[in-house]
């Protein structure tokens, strides 16, 4: 309390609000979280960063912190799915606090009392406070508001004066790291020579010719690629396959669909309430006691209204519609009012003709073209057949349908067409747009007519008899169930049921493949249903996730560090596959001479010569081609006219030959491009920072054994 006497008797004011505080607080926590000791010590731990436990309450405190941000900053409670986010910054904010905390020690940082009053209420407002003290008005800061509040903290509740001494104790480790990310953001330093060799390689550009053997004619079936040959490939690059433990399984889902009952039970209800909603007294509050969705009285143009109502056009006031079925809803519509609107709807066809080019000659083709398609049309050829035949844009599948659509929603010139017609039927001439030439048939003309509707819609959704049905379904399923072996044969017994697979699930995962909120899934793949680690071969409970029951069994295990050959044998094949092929094609191509076309002739019909102007030298991309970084840099340390040997590229087996070296005349602006350059690394430093603290923390993340983690 020592602090906040020294920050009030600096403050010279009165009276200060509660809840100002609290969004102090929570805007702080948001930012550098917390480590309250309120719930007591106990053993459970989520996990461990740089050599310390992370204690269940701790994390759980500042979890709260995060909803409550959320909360504020929203005002709404976060839903399941925006809990995951939550929990996860919780995280990342742990291994912040902790893994930095000690880096902050090594460099013997500290925090002074005065810069903490500085931070409060000096020149240097913390970023949280002056957030949560801006006008929301005026988007200025309020420091008159900031001082009343801590003139009077402590005429504030217990709690909010808590609050505030939480966040004040965390304000030294936001300091510390701003002070920590400056050390190492100020040490970024570009020379001169590095921006002029930059420039350099921007600016020089060549010419060149190049063969191509891609590794795709080289048949797989030819290179055989052995288990010992992957091994000693991933031997050899372990570090471009760092993985963190994983777990595989293998899962079916049972899906909770209506029944033809249940939908005939929707349509028996639906059927009760149309006849009702046709002498309701009172629409809106008819559809807010009977409907699935809320009561909208806005007026609609036949453009907004639904398919199967606009059906129905011109619409009678009074009159019930429906019920239609869509989409798995039943719907009954009531017209309650109509009036007229100051912008017109249409309904109308087109085929768009796009000129082949920009030139006179071009435009002038495709006018041609319109002209003689519309005069097929008015002979009597079928509208919709031409615009399938001939139209040239999303529409052809349609006949040129572009639906009811209101002012505004096209290009001027096609709704001056549109709108400026008076009955049904073609247009006489094409219209021109920035698209090009369209030929237009009016089906529905302009109108100004609005409608006010009230919906009651019934979804069809399963009955707790069908749920039930499902679920005894998994039930009996999971009962023929004890092993991988036993998993397999039982699915494949049932043709309504498919396998399906999912590896490297991550301890922080939440959805399996398309399964959403599957987080119950993620944690049995590692503790079980007693909490106990998950053995190869064991199956799951029945999982309710979604609209579906869920049963799995854990096919493979996988643990941090390197990835085995198994998890990765597809993308390792075919990089081993490569090389080999690599090495066949160099080998036919090695004693070989003459020009790259006799090279090419020489090879077989798989080569292929090619040209590739401009290529940049700091690009590593052959235009046309894509990156190949080894072919580029080969290509600029050779003379014009000189060959190189065959290269192993990204993409096949290369030999380039420069035709011309265009270096740069000029350096170029040096100390703009160090800017520029220093900008792009300090912009990165964070980022990479915290990875690289993180990475030498040795974090152990065991949240998956908690259900509400």
């Amino acid at each position: 309390m020592a602090l906040i006497n020294t920050i009030r008797e600096k403050s010279g004011w009165a009276v200060g609000t509660v809840a100002i505080g609290m969004l102090l607080f929570i805007v702080g926590g948001d930012l550098v979280g917390g480590r309250s000791k309120l719930f007591g010590g106990n053993d459970t731990t989520v996990g461990e960063v740089a050599g310390e436990k992370v204690d269940l309450a701790e994390f759980q405190n500042t979890l709260e912190q995060q909803k409550e941000a959320f909360a504020a900053q929203q005002g709404r409670q976060p839903d399941e799915q925006v809990m995951g986010y939550l929990r996860d910054q919780a995280w990342n904010l742990t291994i912040y606090r902790i893994a930095f905390q000690k880096e902050f020690e090594k460099l013997g940082l500290k925090v002074s009392d005065d810069e903490v009053v500085d931070m409060v209420q000096g020149k240097n407002i913390s970023p949280s406070i002056r957030q949560a003290f801006t006008n929301p008005q005026t988007g200025q800061f309020d420091r008159a508001k900031l001082l009343d509040y801590l003139r009077n903290l402590d005429k504030l509740p217990p709690q909010a004066r808590a609050a505030f001494e939480n966040f004040e104790a965390n304000l030294p480790i936001e300091r510390m790291a701003n002070k920590y990310n400056n050390l190492m953001k100020l040490s970024t330093y570009v020379t001169s020579a590095e921006a002029k060799n930059y420039l350099t390689n921007q600016a020089t550009t060549a010419n060149a010719r190049y063969l191509l053997v891609p590794y795709y004619t080289v048949s797989d079936s030819s290179v055989k690629v052995t288990d010992a040959e992957l091994q000693a490939y991933l031997d050899k690059h372990k570090s471009r396959y760092k993985v963190e433990q994983g777990r595989s399984i293998e899962y079916v889902t049972i899906p909770v669909a209506a029944s033809v009952e249940d939908s005939a039970a929707v349509r028996s209800t639906i059927d009760q309430l149309a006849t009702q909603f046709q002498s309701a007294p009172n629409d809106s509050l008819f559809v807010k006691l009977n409907s699935d969705q809320p009561y909208n009285g806005a007026y609609l143009s036949p453009a907004d209204l639904p398919e199967k109502l606009r059906e129905n056009l011109p619409l009678t006031v009074g009159q019930v519609y429906g019920p239609y079925a869509e989409n798995g809803v039943y719907s009954l519509f009531k017209v309650t009012g109509e009036k007229k609107s100051e912008q017109a709807a249409a309904r109308a066809s087109h085929i768009l003709i796009k000129p082949e080019g920009t030139t006179p000659e071009a435009k002038a083709a495709a006018k041609a073209k319109a002209q003689d398609i519309l005069n097929k049309i008015k002979g009597g050829a079928d509208f919709a057949a031409m615009a399938r035949q001939y139209g040239t844009d999303g529409t052809t599948a349609t006949g040129g349908d572009l639906g009811w659509f209101s002012q505004g929603r096209m290009v001027p010139e096609f709704e001056k067409a549109v709108f400026g017609a008076n009955s049904k039927g073609l247009l006489p001439t094409p219209v021109e747009t920035s698209f090009g030439y369209h030929i237009i048939k009016i089906t529905q003309p302009k109108t100004y007519q609005t409608y006010q509707v009230a919906a009651v819609q019934k979804a069809i959704v399963p009955t707790d008899a069908t749920r039930d049905a499902a679920y005894q379904r998994a039930q009996d399923l999971k009962g023929q169930i004890t092993d991988v072996e036993s998993f397999r044969k039982a699915v494949a017994a049932d043709k309504s049921l498919q396998k399906q697979e999912a590896q490297g699930i991550g301890t922080a995962d939440r959805n399996v493949n398309n399964l959403q909120n599957a987080r119950e899934l993620v944690r049995w793949a590692y503790y079980g249903n007693n909490g106990k680690e998950t053995k190869v071969g064991d199956v799951s409970e029945v999982f309710d996730i979604g609209d579906q029951y869920v049963i799995a069994v854990l096919t493979g295990t996988r643990s941090k560090g390197t990835a085995d050959i198994a998890s990765i044998r597809p993308e390792l094949t075919a990089q081993v596959r490569n090389d080999m092929k690599a090495e066949q094609i160099i080998n036919k191509l090695k004693g070989k001479t003459g020009t790259l076309e006799q090279l090419a002739a020489a090879y077989g019909p798989s080569a292929q010569v090619k040209t590739a102007d401009n290529v940049v030298l700091g690009s590593g991309v052959l235009p046309g081609l894509g990156a190949e970084p080894v072919a580029v840099g080969t290509i600029f340390g050779l003379k014009v006219g000189q060959k190189s040997t065959p290269i192993q590229g990204e993409q096949g087996v290369l030999i380039v030959e420069p035709t011309a070296i265009n270096a740069p005349t000029a350096t170029g602006d040096v100390a703009a491009t160090r800017k520029q350059l220093t900008e792009q690394r300090t912009a990165r430093a964070d980022g990479l920072l915290y990875e690289a603290v993180k990475a030498n923390a040795n974090v152990k993340d065991e949240r998956v054994k908690f259900p509400s983690l």
